[in-house]
């Protein structure tokens, strides 16, 4: 139980991969259910970045791991491996890492899980952040496109159209040569350059925490092993003080003359 836990990472880390591994699953299931070119390309793009970030996974896996043979072989590493391979067969594969996390939240309790994420707070927005990205990058393109592909004068006319422009105004750089020209398509460009500033915003002022923060000092022999100091200084001045009281009675004792 001790080595099937150690295989496990942070709890933000797990659910973080647990909630993609779903998102790609959903994804899947609409490659086949719904027949929409425009969808294909979207999902084909989202699929490519899961493949990264799973590949990503495996590696960070397989070198941490207590020993990386068991977990390739009896912790399914094998199968985060064909996982990651941007091949559609390979896809369901990725339940394993559904299990993973159920393992995690059977054996810790969702109290503990619920502290652990409140314990690492820095940690756990960061994984909301980057899920709000990968969230926005596919819901957002998917959006925009519905409203405005066939609108008189739409220049969002194709998936690729719609990918570039979500990307662009979620970084907040805006080129301009994508923009909406219905008003739904305008409300939702504004609520992507508001979770854009959000997520870069907040992002980079972790980013500056984590390398410009001082290091917390060592703490110090005197504050961390205050009583085994005191304690020998005590000795030390007993065993002075019983030398100065042995000279002082080999004085007394000395016949005066």
């Amino acid at each position: 139980m001790t080595k099937e836990r150690s295989e496990l990472k942070s709890t933000g880390y797990e659910i973080f991969i647990g909630i993609l591994s779903i998102l790609s699953i959903v994804n899947l299931g609409l490659l086949y259910l719904v027949q929409d070119a425009s969808l294909d390309t979207v999902l084909t793009v989202m699929n490519g970045i899961f493949s990264v970030v799973f590949l990503a996974d495996f590696l960070y896996r397989i070198v941490t791991a207590p020993s990386a043979g068991a977990y390739f072989f009896k912790h399914f590493g094998w199968a985060d491996l064909l996982a990651s391979v941007p091949v559609a067969q390979f896809k369901i594969l990725r339940t394993f890492r559904l299990v993973r996390v159920y393992r995690l939240l059977r054996e810790l309790g969702i109290r503990t899980v619920g502290r652990a994420l409140i314990k690492d707070r820095a940690g756990s927005s960061l994984y909301v952040l980057l899920l709000m990205g990968i969230f926005v990058l596919e819901f957002g393109s998917l959006t925009i496109l519905r409203v405005e592909q066939y609108a008189p004068g739409a220049n969002i006319t194709t998936a690729s159209d719609a990918i570039w422009y979500t990307i662009v105004t979620i970084s907040t750089v805006g080129y301009g040569d994508q923009y909406p020209v219905t008003d739904p398509g305008r409300v939702i460009g504004s609520g992507i350059i508001v979770l854009g500033v959000g997520i870069f915003g907040t992002f980079t002022g972790y980013l500056a925490n984590f390398f410009l923060s001082p290091k917390k000092p060592a703490p110090s022999v005197g504050a961390a092993g205050t009583g085994t100091v005191t304690v020998e200084a005590l000795r030390l001045r007993l065993e002075e003080s019983e030398a100065k009281l042995t000279e002082i009675r080999k004085l007394l004792a000395e016949p005066t003359s």
